[in-house]
């Protein structure tokens, strides 16, 4: 399977900036014309209407950030300086939050272990687990702003504060255990710059709000923490959840992870930038989010109906949710 997937994608395997570069910028464009309408507006339905289409286009904004953990460094030329200017920085979700970290799930023998920051066996732990997942993600938002206008700056001048914030704050990860390594070289220089925008920016959100009222900031906070819900929501289906730690082959690590392609339908919404094909991405993690629906259909005419590709397609959310469910409520 991995063989074919390589063969057959060769060519579309090439990360096209006339795609990136108009997708990215319209949707955030798309978000903060839709967070001003909700802000500005003195209607109420008007504010709520707006905020959702916010909360939609900046998810899929947002969501460039995993492109950029896999497109090589010279693929997209200013492409991570333009994401991180136009959505990492304003979010306060600064793109080295993922990288350096989702490379860690995609290693062959750290998947599904207790060294993978974004695995958790959720199928097989108990039922409040999974409210408790949802619910975390609408308090990041504020989190992330405690984090980049007050952690990180008395992190400066208290060594050990600073050392904790990287290690347990400092990625989008959801394994508790999991704690990050000190940035060097390069990234170290990146990660600096990158820190110092969020914190800035944080700061001037803050510094602004006490004194011209906190309005618009709770919205925009409001707007963020529906994009973190949605994100959760796709995690949840974005892998079976069902190994105990143990390393996994990679037939078994394709298999734990999830497509859901057509005909299923809102997959653009709650799984955009080619997220709806996770598991395939598992096979090709290079591969650009706009060949993936490409790369499926070759795959699936290939291997036939019945293979171990197709034993990844699943139907749709809710019943990838439903199966979550069950399997959780008979866990011990």
């Amino acid at each position: 399977m991995l063989r074919a997937a390589a063969d057959l994608t060769r060519d579309i395997s090439v990360a096209r900036a006339g795609i990136y570069w108009p997708d990215m910028l319209a949707s955030a464009l798309l978000g903060y014309a839709a967070l001003a309408a909700a802000i500005l507006s003195t209607s109420a339905l008007v504010s709520v209407i707006a905020g959702a289409v916010a909360a939609v286009a900046l998810y899929r904004a947002l969501l460039f950030i995993h492109e950029l953990t896999h497109i090589h460094r010279t693929a997209l030329p200013g492409f991570r300086a333009g994401w991180n200017l136009l959505v990492g920085i304003p979010l306060l979700t600064p793109s080295f939050m993922y990288e350096g970290v989702h490379t860690l799930h995609h290693a062959k023998t750290r998947y599904g272990t207790a060294e993978d920051p974004e695995y958790l066996p959720l199928a097989l732990m108990k039922p409040w687990t999974l409210p408790v997942f949802l619910v975390s993600a609408i308090l990041l938002p504020v989190g992330l702003l405690i984090r980049s206008a007050l952690l990180v700056p008395l992190g400066v001048i208290v060594p050990p504060l600073r050392k904790l914030v990287w290690e347990r704050a400092s990625a989008l990860a959801i394994n508790p255990q999991f704690r990050r390594r000190a940035p060097e070289g390069e990234f170290a220089r990146l990660v600096f710059w990158q820190e110092l925008g969020a914190s800035a920016w944080a700061i001037f959100l803050v510094t602004w709000s006490a004194f011209h009222g906190w309005r618009p900031l709770a919205i925009g906070l409001a707007v963020v923490s529906a994009t973190a819900v949605l994100n959760q929501v796709r995690t949840l289906v974005a892998h079976l959840w069902e190994n105990d730690g143990e390393v996994m082959t990679v037939t078994g690590q394709y298999l734990d992870s999830v497509n859901v392609p057509p005909p299923a339908m809102l997959t653009a919404i709650w799984a955009p930038v080619g997220l709806r094909y996770h598991a395939l991405h598992h096979l090709l993690p290079s591969m650009p989010y706009h060949s993936l629906a490409e790369a499926h259909r070759r795959l699936r005419a290939h291997l036939g109906a019945g293979s171990t590709y197709d034993g990844a397609n699943y139907p749709g959310l809710m019943p990838m949710i439903a199966r979550l469910v069950k399997s959780s409520m008979g866990a011990r």
